[in-house]
């Protein structure tokens, strides 16, 4: 298992604590010295840590006084605006709900407004959730909120045109736009908008990496229809670390379809024995699992799997799941404070914050199989 460097084991864990408000709205940090007998580093390496944090807008150094947050840009208390959040997948994609509780406590703490609807109906169709994020886009431009975090569509037909309408539509009307998680566009175009997501092909490429190293050759990616341009990305890093270790791309590598379908069990299982499965969130991956079980396929001694994502349920399935971990809270505070500054700077370039996933390891790869558990 390739282990997380150090320097962002130190940047992560101060993320934490930044967000937990430990150095208040625009306090002193811990100097590079206290950081290397904290965590028992070198000097470089702790001054690295703090120098992506610096990357990322956090930080601010002082020449002579240290370290210390970046103040936000806004307004005075009594012309603070309000931020809205249009998120369609919420209550679909649990990493969501764990984002937006973490941006309401942040606006809550700088005492701004937080405009959003609450979680859609599952019952509800394509043509509903679009006419709702509509209504909600036009909620947004009668109350001149100041900023939208904006997780965009995805599983929709027609996704691409309905999520650039919706922020263009923002834009246009002078509202900053940030894009949580995904792009609008596909994979590896960027749009003109600021993103905060996760390195998606290093993450993919590190599972993928993993399951090479127990040993694993004959893979699968499976991911729903009409899945975000994230999932493109996945799909990317796993055929480098395919490629990397010399293994060739099987022509079905990618499988798009239902996890719940017993004919895309059939079809996967068709023809050669499979080694493992990557699976593009942990939704799909504990729904394949469950697939495979009705159909007598044990994970993972038969059939190994793996999820994206490290929601809360991925530690109680059977087995439980191995999978890469969304730091929540890093994207939220990373999130908060850059479109508070997109709002301050409109014209700055578009920006992307690009944070890191981590590898967490349980019994679905079939890791402690080979250590006879």
């Amino acid at each position: 298992m390739v282990s997380e460097p150090k320097y962002r084991q130190i940047s992560r864990e101060l993320l934490e604590e930044i967000a937990a408000g430990r150095y208040g709205p625009a306090g002193k940090l811990p100097s590079e010295g206290q950081l290397v007998k904290r965590f028992r580093v070198s000097r470089p390496t702790a001054a690295r840590a703090l120098r992506e944090l610096q990357e990322q807008g956090l930080l601010e150094r002082r020449v002579g006084s240290g370290t210390f947050l970046s103040a936000p840009h806004v307004a005075s208390k009594s012309e603070r605006p309000q931020l809205g959040l249009l998120i369609p997948g919420l209550g679909k994609t649990e990493i969501f709900e764990v984002i937006c509780g973490e941006l309401a406590s942040l606006t809550r703490g700088d005492e701004i407004g937080l405009v959003w609807c609450g979680t859609p109906s599952p019952q509800q169709t394509d043509e509903e959730r679009i006419h709702d994020a509509e209504s909600l886009c036009e909620q947004f431009i009668q109350k001149r909120v100041g900023g939208v975090f904006f997780a965009p569509f995805e599983h929709t037909s027609g996704m691409e045109e309905v999520n650039r309408r919706l922020a263009e539509r923002l834009q246009q009307a002078g509202i900053a736009v940030l894009l949580l998680d995904r792009d609008i566009t596909a994979f590896p175009h960027r749009s003109d908008f600021d993103l905060v997501s996760v390195d998606n092909f290093a993450a993919s490429y590190q599972l993928t990496e993993h399951l090479l190293k127990l040993g694993c050759k004959e893979l699968v990616f499976v991911a729903p229809p009409f899945s975000a341009p994230t999932v493109n990305s996945r799909i990317a890093g796993s055929r480098e670390a395919l490629l990397d270790y010399g293994l060739p791309i099987p022509k079905k590598f990618v499988r798009l379809g239902d996890p719940d379908d017993p004919q895309l069990v059939k079809s996967l299982m068709a023809g050669h024995k499979l080694d493992a499965v990557l699976c593009s969130s942990d939704r799909v991956a504990a729904v394949l699992i469950q697939s495979f079980e009705r159909a007598n396929l044990r994970v993972p001694k038969e059939l190994r799997v793996v999820g994206f994502d490290d929601i809360k349920y991925a530690t109680l399935l059977s087995p439980p799941l191995t999978t890469m971990h969304q730091p929540c809270r890093e994207i939220a505070m990373t999130a908060f404070r850059a479109l508070l500054d997109r709002m301050q700077n409109p014209s700055l370039p578009p920006r992307g914050f690009v944070l890191p996933a981590r590898l967490v390891v349980r019994e679905s790869c079939g890791a402690y199989l080979m250590h006879g558990r």
